[in-house]
This record gives C-alpha cells, structure tokens and sequence, in this order.
C-alpha cells in the first residue's frame, strides 16, 4: 500500500484541478468523460473520508476501467485528458498491488 500512497500523494491534487477541466472542455464531444468525473468524485470522496486507512475502492476502479476501456486516450483529445488517464490508470495499478 505503500506505493498506493506515494502515487497518491503525487496525484490526487492535479487529478482534483484536473478533471473538472476535462469535463467542460471534453464532455460534448466525449460525454462518457462525465461519467469518469462522477467515478472519480466518488473515489476520492472514499480516499479523504479513510484517512490513514486503507479504502476500498475496487468497485470505482472496475467501473473507471470499463469507462475508459482500461485508459484508451482518444485520439481527439489535448495533452491534459491524456495525463488525466495516466495518473488514473496509475493510481489504479498501485491500489491493485
């Protein structure tokens, strides 16, 4: 859980700045993104409410990788969704070790 935390730490804040701007620029042309920022509120209202505790988010990360089919950028998209789908997928690969 150790790397959970680290990717954690590096990542929850730009992923909070992050995906609402995702959501407004991308949500017409790519509305399965609204979905993402839904998952995502939920994850990390999960992470801030376990505090030191490890939470259990199996559920939104099974929903986040049906979502985005396991983090396919789209090809129309700016550099921003891109990274958003990479701190994603990587704090999913941390959670799952």
């Amino acid at each position: 859980m150790k790397r959970f935390n680290e990717v954690k730490a590096r990542s929850l804040q730009r992923l909070e700045q992050f995906v609402p701007i995702v959501a407004r620029v991308h949500g017409g042309s790519h509305p399965e993104f609204h979905e993402v920022h839904r998952v995502f509120a939920a994850l990390n209202e999960k992470i801030k409410a376990a505090g030191t505790a490890q939470p259990d988010l199996d559920e939104e990360f099974a929903e986040l990788r049906r979502i985005t089919q396991n983090y396919t950028v789209p090809d129309d998209v700016c550099e921003t969704y891109e990274a958003v789908y990479k701190m994603l997928a990587e704090l999913d690969q941390s959670y799952q070790q």
